[in-house]
């Protein structure tokens, strides 16, 4: 069973994920499938607010047992989350999600929408969400995708009527889904939007409820069910050799970075689908009830109908290569329709299942996995006839405008392989996420064109149009370029094929740290895009800090390397702080963006492109205690972050700890969630509690309240909540203005809490014991006072900290007042400390 469903999920995801995973040729079974999906017409749209918050059973459902197309249009990108996989946060991290939606709808078979909506982090009402948003432009959006993608149903994930009891992004998505139902049909409603699509009318809204929204199952089981659907969907394929819910555990656990791989489910298993509004329904059995979602909904369309109906009920699983001919002749008809939408849908479709039966394989692999504009690249085209069937390629178009006559037959069987160039012009863009091209807001992405708009990925621009001729009938297949090559270790590999700056360079430290007005070296790492790179780098910089030299020398010899240069970076005498950036220069163009590379596994390689720039800061910072153990949970720049203010830290394994090592550290920090990440850092409480008792300090940092594995997460009971403050602005007030940490050795002031971003912090205690002592006081708008943003209790002869302060998030930002609070968190009680010998790493 285990191979028949890897087999399943390697072919459907090179169909589906990404244009640059290896490509696999589909079952017969998958092809029959694809076939039932040409002949259903029928749409539905799923919307939610992030990434996960998708109903991948749901969507599975829709896709492989109703045969509809599906969308999922996800609001936001998922960028304001946390990170379990790695250390990109924000703008890196929204592009990990949007590959792994788009992974998830490989499995599930739904496709993936987006709107400029940023995610800014966590909200608590829809009010606040939609100012920090812009409503009309999110709404706009929203708009736009049911006018370009045409649903007959759009599904909420969330209750528009419940504002406040949830994450406000959630409730926004369907505020704004019941506006756009209706304005989507609405001339005057957005009538620029008319450029880019038509209007349109969805026949019936849906709200996806369950048990989750009421108090308990009991109060959903005894709600009045007359307006809303249920059907089973646990429903079993046989054609894939496992169930509906089988396949959604698999689409859902694609999303790594939110730790969602869990095990996968099976069996009868309900979903309801709460009616809003459009046409009712007579019965709750069928969503599609009164919709033709046959061939006869288009005009023209029964002779295409009777055609691809007869391949559907009599298709050959041994041989779908003898249903060419007549895919062919649905092909002919089907460019005749005036139905703009079906015919470029259908078309779509339609070719990719010739391609199937035809085991058509047709490639063109780049010689190298970049280019720079300006530059000629070499193309290795493959072309592969895997059918009996006349296939003839007549010419190759080339999007830089080139064409290549060929008038090749393909014969069975018989690997036709040939060269050509490809000229990068200079007017190409780079390669990059369409949405961080331009700096947008908190809370929106700025996206110029805006044809782009609602695409979940960049189009490539470096494509071959294979116009082929399959029986004397003219069509055309295109394929973007790629990078095929291969590795001892891993075989056969896939990547796409990129354009990038001739010079890209970069700091290392995005935030330096001055805790004096010493003199620092900093490194430049520039990186070639071409061969025979030469310039020069200069440091634009604040004008009350200065760099030696102006300028250094560039001269790189091959495409892909790297030269580092150092300049001396000299801080004002007071506090201070700015930004730097790298300007490389080369003959007439200056250069001044980073390329970032993102590299998973489970994701396609992606290349991003942002503003070169590391924030600097003269910090009047006083610390004791030299030597730091940081224990990782679920991924941080805490320990680089100590380090800049001059500790020395060492990450420690949990399997390593204990009382020996930790004697030689003044302080034990744990990483953000490690309780809940970390297995058996359970078994090592013990001996971090005596760590404490003995006297030294430990600092544990946020974790969720649920999935906790352990139950004496401090020496003290305490009890963690759900409770944050998002509004990053709020007042903080001191509950304890003479306790040593916030007086020792850096005197903490209101000043402190300036500049933070996206929250406060989050996952407070609400209850703990006498022992401890609540320090800070903050709440948002219109709610009561958290108190247990920051707890210390003494225990022994050290101290033991709780803190939800988001640390995690201020770190990387360059703020001063989180800086120095920390210093004192982890100087408590080392008044007489004597300075410790360096740790040796």
């Amino acid at each position: 069973m285990r191979k028949i469903l890897l087999s399943f999920i390697l072919s459907f995801l090179s169909f589906s994920i990404s244009q640059a995973q290896k490509p696999v040729t589909p079952s017969s079974s998958e092809i029959f499938e694809s076939i039932q999906k040409l002949n259903f017409l029928g749409s539905v749209l799923y919307i939610a607010a992030h990434p996960d918050d998708e109903n991948t059973r749901l969507i599975s459902y829709m896709s492989n047992h109703v045969k509809a197309r599906t969308a999922y249009l996800s609001l936001t990108r998922g960028d304001g989350g946390q990170n379990l996989i790695g250390p990109e946060i924000r703008e890196l991290l929204g592009v990990i999600r949007t590959q792994e939606l788009l992974a998830a709808r490989g499995v599930d078979g739904g496709e993936q929408l987006f709107t400029r909506a940023n995610d800014f982090g966590y909200s608590k009402d829809p009010e606040e969400t939609l100012a920090i948003w812009n409503k009309d432009a999110v709404l706009s959006d929203v708009v736009l995708a049911i006018r370009k993608f045409k649903p007959d149903i759009v599904i909420n994930r969330f209750d528009h009527r419940t504002p406040g009891t949830t994450h406000g992004h959630h409730t926004s998505s369907a505020m704004l889904s019941f506006e756009a139902f209706d304005l989507a049909n609405d001339k005057s409603a957005f009538p620029d939007l008319l450029k880019q699509a038509s209007i349109w009318q969805p026949k019936r809204l849906f709200f996806n409820t369950n048990s989750w929204f009421y108090r308990s199952q009991e109060d959903f089981d005894k709600a009045n069910k007359n307006n809303k659907l249920s059907f089973d969907i646990g429903v079993y394929y046989p054609l894939k050799g496992m169930s509906n819910n089988e396949l959604a555990s698999l689409a859902s656990s694609q999303h790594l970075c939110q730790g969602f791989g869990r095990l996968s489910q099976r069996g009868t298993q309900k979903e309801y689908l709460e009616f809003l509004k459009g046409d009712a329904l007579t019965n709750n059995d069928n969503i599609f009830e009164g919709i033709d979602t046959s061939w006869n909904r288009v005009k023209g369309g029964k002779a295409i109908g009777d055609i691809l109906y007869a391949v559907e009920n009599n298709f050959n699983f041994k041989n779908p290569s003898i249903h060419i001919p007549q895919l062919m002749e649905a092909y002919k008809l089907l460019q005749n329709i005036e139905d703009e939408h079906w015919k470029t849908q259908k078309t779509k479709e339609l070719k990719s299942i010739i391609e199937m039966c035809a085991g058509l394989y047709l490639e063109a692999s780049a010689e190298a996995p970049t280019s720079t504009p300006n530059q000629t690249v070499k193309i290795n085209i493959e072309a592969l006839n895997r059918s009996n069937q006349n296939i003839v390629i007549e010419n190759i178009k080339q999007g830089d405008g080139k064409t290549v006559s060929k008038n090749l037959e393909l014969k069975y069987n018989d690997s036709e392989k040939f060269e050509t160039t490809y000229f990068i012009s200079n007017n190409e863009a780079y390669t990059s996420p369409y949405w961080l091209n331009k700096k947008g807001t908190l809370g929106m992405y700025k996206v110029e064109n805006r044809e782009l708009i609602g695409l979940p990925e960049t189009p490539k621009n470096v494509v071959i149009d294979f116009n082929l001729k399959i029986n004397n009938v003219p069509i055309t297949i295109s394929k973007p370029v790629i990078y095929r090559y291969s590795k001892p270790d891993k075989g056969e590999l896939y990547r796409p094929f990129e354009i990038i700056p001739e010079a890209s360079a970069k700091i290392s430290e995005k935030v330096i740290i001055f805790s004096n007005d010493k003199q620092r070296d900093i490194q430049v790492i520039v990186k070639a895009g071409r061969d025979n790179l030469e310039g020069f780098v200069e440091i634009n910089h604040p004008k009350d800090w200065n760099v030696f030299p102006e300028k250094q020398k560039v001269n790189i010899v091959h495409k892909g390397e790297e030269q580092t240069v150092t300049f001396t970076i000299i801080p004002p005498k007071n506090q201070s702080e700015g930004y730097i950036n790298p300007v490389v220069h080369v003959d007439d163009k200056t250069y001044t963006k980073e390329l970032i590379e993102i590299n998973y596994e489970h994701i396609p390689f992606q290349t991003v492109l942002l503003p070169s720039e590391s924030k600097i800061v003269r910090l009047d910072i006083k610390k004791k205690g030299e030597n730091i153990a940081y224990i990782a949970g679920a991924g941080d720049v805490v320990p680089e972050s100590l380090q800049q203010i001059g500790y020395n830290v060492l990450t420690l394994n949990p399997v390593d700890i204990n009382a020996e090592t930790l004697s030689r550290f003044d302080a034990v920090v744990v990483g953000i969630r490690a309780y809940n990440v970390v297995e058996n850092l359970e078994f090592k409480q013990q001996i971090l509690f005596d760590f404490v008792a003995n006297g030294g300090n430990m600092v544990v940092q946020y974790n969720t309240s649920r999935g906790l594995n352990i139950n004496n997460i401090a020496p003290y009971p305490l009890k963690l909540s759900s409770d944050r403050v998002t509004d990053e602005n709020t007042e903080v007030r001191f509950l304890n203005p003479t306790h040593p940490i916030l007086n020792y050795p850096n005197k903490i002031t209101q000043t402190d809490f300036e500049g933070w971003t996206q929250e406060r912090g989050l996952y407070f205690p609400n209850s703990w014991d006498a022992k401890f002592t609540p320090i800070l006081s903050m709440n948002d708008k219109n709610e009561k006072p958290k108190d247990g943003s920051l707890l210390v209790a003494k225990h022994g002869k050290g101290y033991y900290i709780y803190t939800g302060l988001s640390f995690f998030r201020e770190f990387p930002e360059g703020v001063s007042g989180a800086y120095r609070l920390f210093a004192n968190m982890l100087s408590i009680g080392k008044e007489d400390l004597k300075p410790a010998s360096k740790l040796n790493n």
